[in-house]
Order: structure tokens, then C-alpha cells, then sequence
């Protein structure tokens, strides 16, 4: 089992849960111990099956990638980023459901599982600080997997007052985040790796590597995205898939009739922006947050997806709360435009 995701799955649902219970009490001021614990014990197991299921899934995804000679960076991260939020979603819905059928004649079900997997915390810590290969995880990971969980709680929160007031934002709200967060990934994960080739965190690239493919941590956008090879191809490669993705997506939501926006000229072409500069901004990120960690002496593969993939989230929702809102401006309502 793999012992330090556990511990970090556990913490973090549980954190999660926290605070979803107290920004739900700050507005209403009311507190339903049975909702709360319910809450809770739901975010933990999800948590944990999650990361169980989406951890095999990666080694498989891994193992396979190399029998057939593919690049997982190319492969691993996006399947990671779709699939976590799917599975995550999933499992929260049919565990919640079962927990709430049990408060009325099992009350005391959702306390224990909250007691035995909080007790379960330091021996998962233990027997990852035991594995040489998992030490520096557990010591290193906490910051950055706090930290996006506290980015996307403020995402959460601008997609709640985006909701009441544009009910449309709803379903474009996964399909511009999990765009933004695939693409951002790959690219991560390919600076990474590179880096990785070159020697180690805190090491820096040999000269030849360094002109080659650009590990300044400071450099202009231009330079991020005009250079002639390296990172800076990928980066466009990502960029040209933007705009077919997203009418892809956009065109499939409207068959299925599954959203409650028309696609109209306009509102493609505000949404289209709003997906282009959210990637934009978060591919440039990843080249000065990896470049900036990896000088740090930070093995990015720890930490940079998280905060990128986070941020995707606060800003993808971000942009698409303003889409909305331009769209409603300039007069493109439709029934969850506002009256």
C-alpha cells in the first residue's frame, strides 16, 4: 500500500472538511454536528480510496508507458489530472449517500471512521519515514499540498457567487479547469524531468543544456513562448491545442444538452480567450515556478503540479466568472445570463 499518499490523503481530507464546515458556518451561523461529521467522514474515505485507486492507475499508466516506449510525462499527468477529479467526485457522491442513509440508525458510524483513520495517520507516517525512496515525500510534500488546497477552496468560493449569479458557469467550470490543469502538467512534468537529466535540485545545468532549452527563472514571455526549440515549442504545441479542445468540449456539452448556455459566436469567442489566457498565464508560471523551485534545491516533482494545477482552478474560474459577466454586459443572456 502506498503508505506516505495515505497519510497526506488523510490530513488533507480532513483539512478540507474543516474548512468547508467552517466557511459554511460563517455565513449561516448554524451547526449540524451529524451534517458536520458526516462531512467529514465522507472527505476522509474519498481521500483515501482516491488516492489508493488513482495511485494504481499511475503505476499502471508508468509501467505500460515504457513497455510501449511512450513518454509518460506526456501520458501520466493528464490521466492523473482527469481522472482525479472524476474518481474523487464519484466516490464522494456514493459515500455521502451511504453515510447519510446511516446517521438516523447508525449515528455512530461517521465519528469511528473518523477515530480509526485519524489514528491510522502516525503509523502511515512512520512506515513512510521507514522507505528511503518515500522520507523525502512525506517531509517535503505537506507545504505544497496545503497550499493548493487552499487555492482551490478560494476557486471554490468564486465559483459558488459565479453559480447564484450565472448558472451556466457550472458545467464549463470542470472542462475549462481540467483543460488548463492537463496542459499545465505535461508541461511541468517535461521541465522537470529535463532537469532531472541535467543533474540534481539545487544543481544547475551544464551550459550547453541551459542555452539549449532555457532554465532562467526570470525571463520575458517572449522568451517563454517564441524560442525557436525546447520547452518553448512544447509550450505553443499546448497552446494550438487550447482552442480545438475547448470547442470540442463546448459542442459536446451542447448536443448532450447537458449545460444551459447557447454557443453563440460571441460566447465562444469570450470563452475561447478566457481558456487561452488562463493556459498562458499557467505555462508560463510552470517555467519560472519549476526553474525557481529546482534552484531552490526543491525536486519540482514534489511540488510544482500542485500549485499549478490549484492555481489553474483560481484562475480558470476566475476568467470564467468575468466571461460571464462581459457576456452579460454586452448583452449575449440567455437564461442563466441573468433577466
Amino acid at each position: 500500500m502506498p503508505f506516505c499518499p495515505q497519510c497526506q490523503a488523510i490530513v488533507v481530507g480532513f483539512l478540507a472538511s474543516t474548512a468547508a464546515v467552517v466557511m459554511g458556518w460563517i455565513p449561516d451561523g448554524e451547526l449540524d454536528i451529524h451534517h458536520t461529521l458526516l462531512l467529514c467522514a465522507s472527505s476522509v474515505v474519498t481521500a483515501s480510496l482516491a488516492s489508493l485507486i488513482l495511485g494504481t492507475v499511475m503505476i499502471a499508466v508508468i509501467v505500460g508507458s515504457q513497455r510501449f516506449n511512450i513518454n509518460p510525462d506526456n501520458v501520466a499527468t493528464p490521466i492523473a489530472a482527469s481522472m482525479g477529479d472524476l474518481v474523487t467526485l464519484a466516490l464522494l457522491a456514493w459515500i455521502a449517500s451511504l453515510l447519510y442513509r446511516a446517521i438516523g440508525p447508525d449515528p455512530w458510524l461517521a465519528p469511528t471512521i473518523i477515530v480509526v483513520y485519524l489514528l491510522l495517520i502516525p503509523v502511515f507516517a512512520w512506515v513512510s519515514h521507514r522507505n528511503q525512496y518515500t522520507r523525502i515525500v512525506l517531509m517535503e510534500g505537506w507545504t505544497p499540498v496545503i497550499t493548493a488546497m487552499l487555492i482551490s477552496s478560494a476557486g471554490g468560493l468564486i465559483l459558488d457567487f459565479a453559480v447564484s449569479a450565472y448558472e451556466g458557469v457550472a458545467v464549463f467550470q470542470p472542462v475549462i479547469n481540467g483543460v488548463g490543469g492537463n496542459l499545465v502538467a505535461v508541461q511541468a512534468s517535461r521541465i522537470s524531468t529535463d532537469l532531472h537529466r541535467s543533474g540534481r535540485p539545487g544543481q544547475p545545468p551544464h551550459a550547453g543544456h541551459h542555452r539549449a532549452d532555457g532554465h532562467e527563472v526570470c525571463l520575458t514571455p517572449w522568451a517563454a513562448f517564441c524560442r525557436t526549440g525546447g520547452h518553448s515549442r512544447t509550450a505553443r504545441v499546448l497552446l494550438g491545442m487550447v482552442v480545438p479542445g475547448h470547442l470540442v468540449f463546448c459542442y459536446s456539452i451542447s448536443y448532450l444538452r447537458a449545460g444551459h448556455t447557447s454557443l453563440t459566436p460571441t460566447f465562444l469567442v469570450v470563452y475561447n480567450c478566457a481558456a487561452l489566457l488562463q493556459v498562458l498565464v499557467l505555462l508560463y508560471a510552470a517555467h519560472c515556478m519549476v526553474n525557481w523551485m529546482w534552484k531552490q534545491g526543491v525536486d519540482p516533482d514534489n511540488s510544482a503540479i500542485p500549485y499549478l494545477t490549484a492555481l489553474g482552478d483560481l484562475i480558470g474560474t476566475g476568467l470564467l466568472a468575468l466571461a460571464f459577466q462581459f457576456l452579460y454586459i454586452v448583452g449575449d443572456r440567455d437564461s442563466d445570463l441573468g433577466d
